[in-house]
């Protein structure tokens, strides 16, 4: 039975750069024997503010309930003003619901990092909250996380990703988190 890893990020921008290079970490652990369930930037964005006016118990079941089963997990985020923007640190905190769980929040789980960001200070900064998020969950982020300056030279006309070292990054990312899956906790 394929290791399940469920992929988290985006922004309100369909097709954001963010969501571009998650799906590549994706699809490398995909290439390592793992199923993704991705919940990009559509998903999130349509989450109202966990336990806020809107919220319901059901709000947020299905990536929930993936997380849940999960056997590793990918976050991605926009580094906003230095740190993980609102949308993705709204869907983490939407995890609260794991709380309770014999295997809580993230506990025993691979957790492969990733910041896209206009700068180096911003992807930085960001990957230490993400980093810190992940600890606190009880997860166990992987050896490298995919910290990456992206700008519109990035990608190419078709959107197809050209950076081949931040590629490498990505995969190394996905794959890592591929192999941990099952293993650990």
């Amino acid at each position: 039975m394929p290791r399940l890893i469920v992929a988290i990020g985006g922004t309100t921008r369909p097709e954001s750069s963010t969501e571009r290079v998650l799906g590549l970490a994706a699809d490398a652990a995909r290439c390592n024997g793992a199923e993704v369930k991705a919940f990009g930037g559509a998903y999130i964005a349509g989450l109202p503010h966990y336990r806020g006016p809107d919220w319901t118990p059901d709000t947020g079941r299905e990536m929930i309930e993936a997380v849940r089963a999960a056997d590793g997990i990918l976050l991605a985020t926009p580094g906003y003003h230095g740190t993980v923007s609102g949308m993705v640190k709204n869907a983490i905190d939407y995890l609260e619901e794991l709380a309770t769980d014999a295997r809580p929040y993230l506990e025993g789980r691979p957790v492969g990092l990733i910041v896209t960001a206009f700068g180096h200070q911003a992807a930085n900064s960001s990957m230490t909250t993400l980093r810190t998020i992940a600890h606190a969950l009880r997860g166990w982020p992987t050896p490298f996380g995919a910290a990456l300056k992206i700008g519109p030279a990035s990608f190419d006309s078709d959107g197809r990703f050209i950076d081949e070292d931040s590629a490498a990054q990505l995969r190394l990312v996905g794959s890592q988190v591929a192999h941990a899956a099952g293993r650990l906790g």
